[in-house]
């Protein structure tokens, strides 16, 4: 496999989400975390791309509300500029490019020159979240992209399904995403578009 052509596509795996204490507490994706770490120490060492998204809300976010129906609302969460923002240890990205989701840029060329990219939104789907996304996945223009994070059926998703229309293959890394409840999970969907499940042991044989 050539590495240049391959990007890892971390999702949301955030305070917030993945401890036993945050704000929309993932339930078991604390477990999730010596994969995640595996995960991130596989791209170092390959020197591999990362795309790493994140929620990153304002009170008016359109996704947030008092009464969420925790499917198309939730309660507040990954708040700008507050802990639950951040990444946890073990996905926590090395020295990146940080693309806001409410900034525009004089050029995105520090796509090139770094290995770890974030691209903050609002939105689940970033592709409607960050207006930059689109030009960055044309910038990398990678032929393959592993995706892993949370929530499996929310931001995973979206992501996964973006990616799929954009690029020959998206593999999801099937032990390395977690899902909410009551929101119908996508696998079915993912085989219609090609995507692939593999473990993190599959992975690590492509290498």
């Amino acid at each position: 496999m050539n590495y240049k052509d391959i990007i890892f596509w971390n999702v949301d795996t955030q305070f917030d989400f993945v401890d036993t204490k945050g704000k929309l507490y993932v339930s078991g994706a604390e477990l999730l975390k010596p994969i995640w770490q595996e995960i991130t120490k596989l791209a170092a060492d390959k020197n591999i791309k990362v795309v790493n998204t994140a929620d990153f809300h304002y009170s008016n976010s359109a996704e947030l509300s008092d009464n969420p129906d925790f499917v198309s609302t939730f309660p507040q969460h990954c708040m700008a500029n507050t802990p639950g923002a951040d990444y946890v240890a073990e996905t926590q990205p090395d020295n990146p490019a940080v693309f806001e989701w409410d900034k525009q840029y004089l050029t995105l060329d520090e796509v090139n020159t770094k290995r770890n990219i974030v691209l903050r939104k609002d939105a689940f789907d970033v592709f409607v979240g960050n207006p930059h996304t689109e030009s960055i996945v044309e910038i990398l223009a990678p032929k393959t992209v592993v995706v892993y994070g949370v929530t499996t059926n929310v931001c995973v998703k979206a992501a996964v399904d973006g990616l799929a229309t954009r690029v020959d293959k998206v593999y999801v890394i099937e032990d390395a995403i977690k899902e909410l409840p009551n929101i119908p999970l996508p696998f079915d969907n993912w085989k219609k578009l090609g995507v692939e499940m593999i473990k993190f042991k599959e992975l690590l044989k492509m290498f």
